[in-house]
């Protein structure tokens, strides 16, 4: 930590608990107990219960997490596969160039997401790109809206890399593809899984422009959650939203081990 005497940590601890308990720890923990309740009319719930799981777990609700977790892991694949050559390729350019690109890639992050669903369908509702309807325009989408992260974790980590092992290798005769493939891409790969793991979690948890493109066999779990608490479903809604919660932990815990080990290569 940046403070050293006590009572300035025990300050700063006392500071982060307090901005951190009411806007981050306390929304969760109300989620996390109405899923175990079947009524709330006062201050605190009653009627425990964990048959809102069961739903949770089976049925459409698994179906849905199903579909959130695929086109989750496509998505970022994809995200991450685009990012990172326009990262690499960028770096090759000119300070405008460079400019330029990133620009272009943070498009879709300056707008508002459901902007993004609007392009994408108006774009591919009619021939010869017709996706509208299918599972690939959410998949489409999705990658639209995190690929600008993926350029932005690859490209800042590329600035940051000693070019010392890419000119020894080049002189000692490595071609550009061996230069590429086994020396510039493995000292990236922690902010490569880093970047994996960003683009993971804010496809699990898209919903403005999955709400305007998404076919009624592709409807993936945010999508439920909205359409159960809209229908006043609200202690179900909560079990199926801490069913995507700790799915998205589990999958970035894993992660976080893979970067972890990666780091120490």
């Amino acid at each position: 930590m940046l403070v050293h005497s006590r009572k300035g940590k025990w300050t700063v601890w006392a500071l982060f608990f307090v901005l951190f308990l009411p806007l981050f720890a306390l929304p969760l923990l109300v989620i996390v107990t109405a899923s175990f309740s079947t009524n709330w009319s006062g201050a605190f719930p009653s009627g425990p219960t964990a048959e809102h799981y069961s739903a949770a777990v089976r049925g459409e609700s698994l179906q849905a997490l199903t579909t959130s977790l695929i086109t989750a892991v496509t998505a970022s694949l994809l995200a991450l596969t685009v990012g990172s050559w326009a990262a690499l390729a960028a770096a090759s350019l000119k300070k405008r160039g460079r400019r330029a690109l990133d620009a272009l890639f943070m498009l879709p992050v300056a707008v508002p997401s459901v902007v993004v669903g609007l392009a994408i369908l108006v774009a591919f509702s009619k021939p010869p790109m017709l996706l509208n309807g299918t599972r690939w325009i959410v998949i489409l989408a999705h990658t639209v809206l995190v690929t600008a992260f993926a350029h932005q974790s690859v490209a800042a980590a590329i600035v940051r890399l000693d070019p010392m092992y890419e000119q020894a290798a080049a002189s000692l005769g490595a071609r550009p593809s061996y230069v590429l493939f086994r020396v510039r891409l493995p000292l990236l790969l922690p902010s490569l899984n880093a970047a994996a793991g960003l683009c993971f979690a804010l496809s699990m948890g898209e919903l403005s422009a999955t709400m305007m493109l998404y076919p009624p066999d592709w409807m993936p779990l945010p999508v439920q959650i909205f359409t159960a608490t809209d229908r006043g479903s609200l202690f179900t809604g909560s079990a199926v939203a801490v069913v995507l919660m700790g799915t998205t932990l589990l999958v970035l815990l894993a992660v976080s081990r893979i970067r972890t080990k990666a780091s120490y290569r």
